[in-house]
């Protein structure tokens, strides 16, 4: 098990990397000088704002250039996360079902990955992490449906943009969050057993932490949308406004935190100790936070009457 281990580290590390890219971004945002660079440390200092801002954030900063121009695709696009992530995450998912409950093999390729990370042998057979790694595999693809679903008939977009590296960095997101669930656990192992489902007390506390987090990240989310939208649920207007209600009364971002609180909640169904997985939440923490603050910043600059007391991300924090 050490080369296992030793490997899974290595995956533990690879999103630790990324949630400090995002702390460093975060913290040089905050740290940034008054006083506008010139010559090359104009040009770095707008590289860097285009590649962390998108959407209405990337409002008021001055024309971009038009080699700059050309590499911003519009944030509807957003959409195609989610496609992506339900059709990936749940083809992982039926495979797994299938290898757990019908004891066929996973697909060769599946059996390499797990073998160059040492998840293809163990000690003893571990029911509780086969079946925790499937229920949160389950989680993230309902995640990725509802998702969907908000932006294809809830979300009201308007004519904002993302960099191009931004969309590819998402895409290739949705799935290496997909395969790291399946990394958690040697799946090539079961000899043809099935899996013995054992509900224990931190799969139903996970749960339900899910349920609630994403009920109220559905409302916000249709908050947002109500902005654009009559009475009678007609587009009217895809300027911004500031929104009222539920988890905006505290924070700019509630979506967001909810999002956080999501990825939380997985950590706890995995059975809290899953160090991997820490680190995703982790790189989700830093990654909201930064886009949480940016928002913040549009509203406190465009609406004089914004509520002082809200706070960016978290909640009194």
């Amino acid at each position: 098990r050490s080369g296992a281990g030793a490997m899974l580290a290595v995956l533990a590390a690879a999103w630790s990397l990324l949630a400090g890219a995002f702390l460093a971004a975060l913290l040089l945002f905050q740290r940034a000088p008054a006083r506008r660079p010139g010559g090359v440390g104009l040009v770095i200092s707008g590289l860097f704002q285009d590649l962390i801002r998108y959407g209405k954030t990337k409002r008021g900063r001055g024309q971009l250039p038009g080699w700059l121009r050309l590499l911003q695709v519009p944030k509807r696009w957003f959409t195609h996360f989610y496609v992506v992530s339900v059709l990936w995450n749940g083809f992982l998912l039926i495979c797994l079902f299938r290898a757990e409950f019908l004891g066929e093999s996973l697909p060769s390729w599946i059996q390499d990955m797990h073998h160059a990370l040492g998840r293809d042998s163990q000690s003893k057979d571990m029911d509780g992490e086969h079946f925790s790694a499937l229920l949160v595999l389950v989680l993230l693809w309902l995640h990725s449906c509802r998702r969907l679903a908000e932006c294809l008939w809830t979300s009201v977009f308007s004519s904002g943009v993302i960099h191009i590296v931004q969309y590819c960095f998402g895409l290739g997101y949705y799935i290496a969050v997909g395969s790291t669930v399946l990394c958690q656990v040697p799946t090539n192992v079961r000899n043809g057993k099935k899996l013995s489902v054992e509900i224990c007390w931190y799969h139903v506390t996970g749960v339900m932490m899910y349920i609630w987090a994403s009920l109220h990240q559905h409302r916000c989310l249709a908050i947002l949308a109500n902005l654009r939208k009559s009475r009678s649920g007609k587009v009217v207007s895809l300027s911004h406004s500031v929104p009222f209600g539920d988890w905006f009364e505290s924070v700019s971002c509630p979506h967001y935190f909810a999002e956080l609180l999501i990825y939380v909640s997985m950590a706890i169904t995995l059975g809290i100790h899953n160090v991997t997985w820490w680190c995703v939440v982790m790189y989700v923490l830093f990654n909201q936070a930064l886009a949480a603050v940016l928002c913040h910043e549009f509203y406190q600059k465009n609406f004089s009457s914004y509520p002082k007391h809200r706070k960016a991300f978290i909640p009194l924090i």
